[in-house]
């Protein structure tokens, strides 16, 4: 009889269709993709709208899945049913994994298991971390739609802080869109980020100092004044490199100061960063630079990314998830 190792998890968030099937030791063995199309100049979709692309979109990558897999090698199927682990946390884009989820378990005969997407978020990013052995930590879950700093402690998830009204990802993309770009317009910012800090001397000090920084209060930060700026600024004619270099490096440094205060508060040392927004290559060597040989309390802050392709949304983590949540049943 073959052995049945392979999880399948599926992801409908409100930017990507998402599938992914993992074995039993973690190995990846698909990870499909399909950005949801957003009409140019337009700064996301509509959930019925987004709702609609994955119905149209999972067939095709569950197709792909089972000419790639060998369907009875599947022993669960996983799928991400809202955006948080709480009481009353709903999106409907999220019907669209779990419906297909359970009809694929169903017609397999193997069980289905439901996590949220920011669990996902987070467990693609631990799982081949040393956060595997740590009971506490804290963790970010920096996204187009979310940004927040959470505490896991023992797998439980809780809230110390983060944006109280935009989050990071919708700063970046609205800026990105007033300049032309299609969304989301992470990569393309953070290359532009990129290429004006190689650029970057003395002589160009005069170009900068336009933003403000972000304030810090608590472990709660405000991000809507970020993007007024950055729109005034534009509007008056200034330079949309050095603008989008300041609009990156402020959000590096609001990140390492809100990261350091959370970390004396909880007496967590370990930060995991998730999420779409720490795929950019510029804020991870802005946190990198801040924390090298620095130490709180005596100790060194251990900050932690993931693979970069697995930072943005995907199904990985919900796979893994349901690797271990089979585990757990069959004990």
């Amino acid at each position: 009889m073959q052995n049945k190792d392979l999880i399948l998890g599926i992801d409908t968030s409100n930017y990507t269709t998402s599938l992914a099937v993992t074995d039993i030791s973690g190995e990846i063995k698909l990870d499909a993709r399909k950005l949801l199309t957003v009409k140019q100049g337009e700064r996301g979709l509509r959930q019925s709208h987004a709702l609609f692309q994955h119905m149209e979109n999972l067939p095709v990558l569950i197709l792909k899945a089972l000419e790639s897999t060998d369907k009875h090698r599947i022993a669960a199927v996983a799928a991400s049913s809202r955006p948080r682990p709480v009481e009353g946390s709903y999106m409907p884009v999220f019907k669209a994994g779990v419906n297909y989820g359970k009809v694929m378990a169903a017609s397999l005969g193997v069980p289905f298991f439901e996590f949220s997407h920011q669990e996902g978020h987070l467990e693609a990013v631990k799982y081949n971390s040393p956060l595997t052995e740590v009971g506490d930590y804290l963790a970010y879950h920096l996204s187009g739609g979310t940004s927040e700093l959470l505490k896991v402690s023992n797998g439980q998830i809780n809230i110390l802080g983060g944006s109280r009204d935009l989050s990071f990802g919708q700063v970046i993309d609205r800026i990105g869109v007033v300049l032309g770009m299609d969304f989301p317009c992470g990569k393309q910012l953070d290359q532009m980020a990129i290429d004006a800090r190689d650029k970057l001397d003395a002589a160009d000090n005069k170009k900068l100092h336009l933003l403000k920084k972000i304030p810090v209060s608590g472990l709660e930060i405000n991000l809507s004044g970020l993007e007024t700026q950055c729109r005034r600024h534009l509007e008056n004619g200034a330079d949309p490199e050095w603008l989008i270099y300041e609009l990156f490096h402020h959000m590096g440094s609001c990140l390492a100061v809100l990261t350091e205060k959370a970390v004396t508060e909880s007496g967590c040392s370990h930060v995991l960063f998730t999420g779409g927004v720490t795929a950019s290559s510029f804020i991870r060597t802005e946190l990198k630079t801040y924390f090298n040989d620095r130490l709180v309390f005596g100790r060194h802050i251990q900050i932690m990314f993931g693979d970069p392709a697995l930072s943005s949304d995907n199904a990985v983590g919900i796979s893994y998830l349901g690797g271990k949540a089979l585990w757990l049943s069959n004990r």
